[in-house]
């Protein structure tokens, strides 16, 4: 398939370009590049690309593609929070007006990056595709209102898949230090301590980027009725972990660290275990291969191998909030997150 990748120089984005392209894709990018120059250890790969920001994309942007994998987003909840209609507007609108535009050119299949934050606050038991929503923050309803809203145009022509992703870790060249498997291993390796930021009590539904990956791939070669609006948890069953118990496998994994808080952890709201039944069983192809020890085994190795010190994990490259308010600051970036000039 000729694939629109958007998002593709983003932390998940440049490890699935050569996973499509090894797949046999052709791969075109769009990306506003706001995290250039926020590399770990290597550059993306250079491929095709459209640079343009996602609230831009028109019509003749998607003329004769086959697929879209929206990865493009405000990609987590302290980016959400910078200001709630920035979010809606990036995350819901543009995501919206970019499906039905696919729609309208011709591409048959439409992969959604969605979230298992729409659950939000999940309850005792495990969530499947058919829980009801408790989104608490602006990134979780703008996801649960982008499938809403999607769904609504599918048709014999038009697929849409909604990958619902637990919350993904592992080694990226656009590496994030802010998600919480990347930001522990990270401060032990720095500090040697393993600083939570809750008190370790809520419980998080964890998968490795590679099998987030994974998962794309395989909607992409799967037959339409395997897929087609449909919602799958991306993750693997038994990999719902509480935070103090990812904490402790990380100071298993490196030698010399212990656990502590952060000053000021307290509990979290967003609180919730998943069932991953439904993609293990439907849909063709994907296996999901990372557990939590391993991912955290590869994290570490990559750290130390790249001599990743305290000044480095400390500073704006590896958290996107604080690129953001960097660029803003430097005047490079507006207040709509547009580049100036």
């Amino acid at each position: 398939m000729k694939v629109l990748v958007t998002g593709h120089r983003g932390y998940i984005g440049v490890e699935m370009v050569p996973a499509l392209l090894a797949a046999g894709h052709e791969v075109i990018g769009l990306d506003t590049g706001l995290y250039d120059g926020c590399d770990f250890v290597s550059p993306p790969d250079d491929v095709p690309e459209l640079r343009i920001d996602l609230r831009d994309v028109e019509l003749d942007h998607l003329v004769g593609c086959d697929a879209v994998v929206h990865l493009g987003a405000l990609s987590n909840d302290p980016l959400g929070n910078l200001d709630s209609t920035l979010t809606y507007d990036i995350n819901l609108h543009a995501s919206v007006r970019l499906a039905e535009a696919a729609k309208e050119a011709g591409v048959s299949r439409y992969l959604f990056s969605s979230s298992c934050s729409l659950y939000g606050a999940g309850g005792d038991g495990l969530v499947t595709e058919q829980s009801p929503f408790h989104p608490v923050t602006a990134y979780g309803e703008s996801k649960v209102r982008v499938e809403q809203a999607v769904s609504t145009l599918a048709d014999d022509t038009f697929s849409p898949v909604y990958l619902r992703n637990a919350t993904a870790y592992g080694i990226s060249r656009r590496l994030r230090a802010d998600i919480v498997v990347n930001d522990l291993v990270g401060h032990a390796v720095t500090s040697g301590k393993v600083l939570m930021q809750s008190d370790g009590t809520p419980w998080r539904p964890l998968v490795h980027i590679g099998d987030i990956i994974g998962a794309f791939v395989a909607c992409l070669s799967a037959p339409r009725e395997a897929i087609h609006n449909q919602a799958f948890n991306v993750g693997r069953n038994g990999e719902n972990y509480q935070i103090r118990d990812v904490a402790r496998l990380v100071a298993d994994v490196v030698p010399g660290c212990e656990v502590a808080f952060a000053s000021g952890a307290s509990s979290d709201e967003r609180d919730y275990r998943v069932d991953f039944t439904k993609i293990e069983k439907g849909l063709p192809g994907f296996v999901a291969r990372w557990t939590l020890r391993a991912g955290i085994e590869e994290i570490y190795h990559a750290y130390v191998a790249a001599g990743l010190s305290a000044e480095d994990w400390s500073g704006d490259r590896y958290y996107r909030l604080r690129t953001i308010n960097s660029l803003k600051q430097q005047g490079i970036l507006d207040g709509q997150l547009r580049f100036v000039g």
